[in-house]
């Protein structure tokens, strides 16, 4: 079953935020991850405004598990925890296809 992962990010760091897109996406199609979508949200409802949403999706949650923790993603983890507050990472189980 097909995993989705929401990230609010808030870069402060422009540099940091490009070397890590540039390192993300080889990792994440590594372990079948792909972006659904990057940007800035419109609120439609609700008084939730963030800077920039991240949706990903994974084949299953342990593909998800395994990229999170994986010593590849670990360097690219860090220069987004360095240049970036990541408010919010939550994770969550689609339907099959």
């Amino acid at each position: 079953m097909s995993t989705y992962a929401l990230f609010e990010i808030d870069w402060h760091d422009p540099d940091k935020a490009r070397e890590y897109r540039e390192k993300f996406s080889p990792i994440l199609a590594k372990y079948g991850g792909k972006t659904l979508c990057a940007g800035p949200p419109q609120v439609v409802e609700g008084s939730w405004n963030p800077a920039r949403v991240v949706i990903l999706e994974f084949p299953s949650a342990e593909a998800f598990r395994s990229w999170y923790a994986s010593p590849e993603f670990a360097p690219v983890l860090q220069l987004r925890k360095e240049g970036a507050t990541t408010k919010t990472v939550i994770t969550v189980e689609g339907p099959t296809r």
